[in-house]
């Protein structure tokens, strides 16, 4: 197996790993974290209904400037507003594969500075 498929194999597991233990319901929304090399989607889930209750992207916005840290904690601020509006205050995160430091946590920060709990 070549390096790289050997990586994606472990990152499925770790995301498996996590995925297993959390759980989204519409009280408690499961927050989904996708960060590639150069956008942040963040989502709340309900997994009983299979819905997606608040997204927010960095796919398609003119305002990327700065680093992605700095776009992290904006989606992170943007999303605790949105939560906010569609009155959720509780969730689970689910940081899929990777580890909460950096820009996952950097997001996180952002939206429990928003009044998200969890």
């Amino acid at each position: 197996m070549d390096r790289l498929a050997h990586s994606n194999v472990k990152s499925y597991a770790r995301a498996k790993r996590v995925r297993a233990k959390i759980h989204g319901s519409k009280d408690r929304p499961r927050l989904s974290v996708k960060i590639s090399n150069h956008h942040i989607i963040a989502q709340l889930i309900d997994d009983d209904a299979q819905r997606t209750l608040v997204y927010v992207s960095s796919v398609g916005s003119n305002s990327q400037t700065g680093s992605l840290s700095e776009l992290a904690d904006k989606i992170g601020s943007e999303l605790g507003l949105k939560a906010k509006k569609a009155k959720i205050t509780f969730v689970v995160f689910d940081r899929g594969s990777r580890l909460y430091h950096g820009r996952i946590k950097l997001l996180a920060e952002a939206a429990r500075r928003q009044g998200l709990e969890f």
